[in-house]
């Protein structure tokens, strides 16, 4: 039901941004929700268990919070028309370089929605081999983001951890 509420809310919020981008701007929400999550998380989790993996065939933490500022450039960069590639996940090791790449990610990806208007998201660029509206590249991120927050949120509840999105709202 918590759930349900923070989606109307912000489905109401960005409706009630001014009438320019409502397209843009909805799509922007549900990024920044998750990336709020996200960073959170990130943050969160002790330095110690950025090596935790439950099993050997899953990521560990860090490999996860490497694998989404991966994807940050995966699914931004074809919106702007110039690929990035950073192997984050790979290359960078640590909880407060994990971080700052993090936040480096994400911060390439809110140029790109703050660069981005409703006409323009409906533009088509290359993705996975098909041709998809540049909005739908955005929105197809925040899915992906969405579905590896899940995975964090396991890892953080076997670790007895509570996740950001599951924390009582602050009064």
């Amino acid at each position: 039901m918590r759930f349900l509420s923070v989606i109307l809310i912000c489905a109401a919020s960005a409706a009630a941004q001014t009438a320019s981008n409502p397209v843009v701007n909805t799509s922007k929400t549900f990024y920044g929700m998750v990336k709020n999550d996200v960073l959170r998380t990130a943050e969160k989790i002790p330095d110690d268990l950025y090596s935790f993996q439950p099993t050997p065939e899953v990521r560990t933490i860090g490999q996860l919070i490497g694998h989404i500022a991966d994807g940050q450039y995966e699914f931004c960069s074809p919106v702007t028309g110039k690929p990035v590639s950073k192997d984050i996940e790979k290359n960078v090791k640590g909880k407060t370089a994990l971080v700052a790449a993090l936040k480096d990610a994400f911060a390439y990806c809110d140029s790109v929605y703050a660069n981005l208007t409703d006409a323009d998201a409906v533009s088509t660029v290359s993705m996975f081999g098909q041709k998809m509206a540049k909005i739908g590249v955005l929105d197809f991120n925040t899915a992906h983001t969405n579905e590896h927050y899940g995975n964090l949120v396991t890892y953080m509840r076997l670790k007895g951890i509570v996740p950001p999105s599951s924390e009582p709202a602050k009064k």
